[in-house]
């Protein structure tokens, strides 16, 4: 009897043991409390996320630095991943990095997969077009043309299945591509007609391009960008939250639109936008 009840004990303390262990990994697998983050990012998108001769450039990779800095990792501890808009979700599931913080819309799509800090920002989806393209005004004038479809986005939807201000769907002709780089060239090689996407990420390219190209400037949608983390990370969320908070409330949100997006002549919306919780 004494040896049952004595591989009863230890079978007790080794679930004990196994249960703590578990908990021990469930909360080291937080980016609350981590001393090394791993961060995906854009490599191919002007003022938000670039990858250049010297270094990695942008709005977003600044917001991701100053996330880190508030959770406590040094900037030599933090390693940047290029994130493209088709692996975002595949890299937070797989480990592949911490978060990302990659233009990523918070969508009612989305949130069952990966859990959402923030919005950190909001902007709103708009079109490009060659700077001689007079027939392109708004959303609607899009019917029938060549619109580039990125992998991974959701921008071609908000077009041709209506989720828009206007709850308009137009029959555009998706040309499909890997990001917004291939756009781009297919817009110059004129096998496009036009780039939708948010108007940070448009006037980012717009920028870059000089005079040839021009943002439309007619808005249809708002596009929260959250930073996102493994889904359930419900501690790390709230620990993003309390930065990006941070991040309004000592200006630096303000200097780094202004640093980012001046010669775009973005609006600033000056308000923090509230955070869509962490779950």
């Amino acid at each position: 009897m004494r040896v049952s009840f004595s591989g009863v004990a230890l079978a007790g303390l080794a679930t004990v043991s196994m249960a703590v262990s578990g908990c021990a990994a469930k909360e080291a697998s937080s980016v609350a409390g981590k001393k090394k983050l791993i961060i995906g990012v854009k490599y191919d998108q002007p003022s938000l996320g670039l990858k250049t001769t010297g270094g990695l450039q942008g709005f977003d990779v600044d917001v991701a630095r100053y996330v880190a800095k508030k959770l406590g990792v040094q900037e030599k501890n933090v390693e940047f991943k290029e994130a493209r808009s088709a692996n975002r979700e595949t890299f937070l599931q797989n480990g592949t990095v911490d978060m990302v913080v990659a233009t990523y819309s918070i969508t009612d799509v989305r949130k069952p997969k990966v859990t959402f800090a923030g919005p950190y920002i909001v902007t709103h989806q708009d079109a490009l077009v060659r700077s001689d393209d007079s027939a392109i005004k708004d959303l609607n004038s899009l019917k029938g043309k060549k619109l580039c479809q990125v992998s991974g986005s959701n921008s071609w939807k908000n077009i041709t299945a209506g989720s828009n201000k206007l709850n308009a769907k137009v029959a555009a002709e998706m040309v499909p591509a890997q990001g917004y780089d291939e756009c781009m060239t297919k817009l110059k090689g004129k096998s496009i007609d036009a780039v939708s996407t948010d108007a940070v990420i448009l006037a980012g390219y717009a920028q870059r391009e000089g005079t040839s190209f021009k943002v439309v400037n007619a808005p249809f949608t708002d596009e929260k960008y959250g930073v996102g983390l493994k889904k359930g990370d419900t501690k790390g969320c709230e620990a993003v939250n309390k930065a990006i908070a941070s991040m309004y409330q000592d200006g630096t949100a303000k200097q780094l639109w202004d640093k980012w997006f001046a010669k775009a002549n973005l609006p600033f919306e000056s308000a923090q936008p509230p955070a869509e919780g962490c779950s």
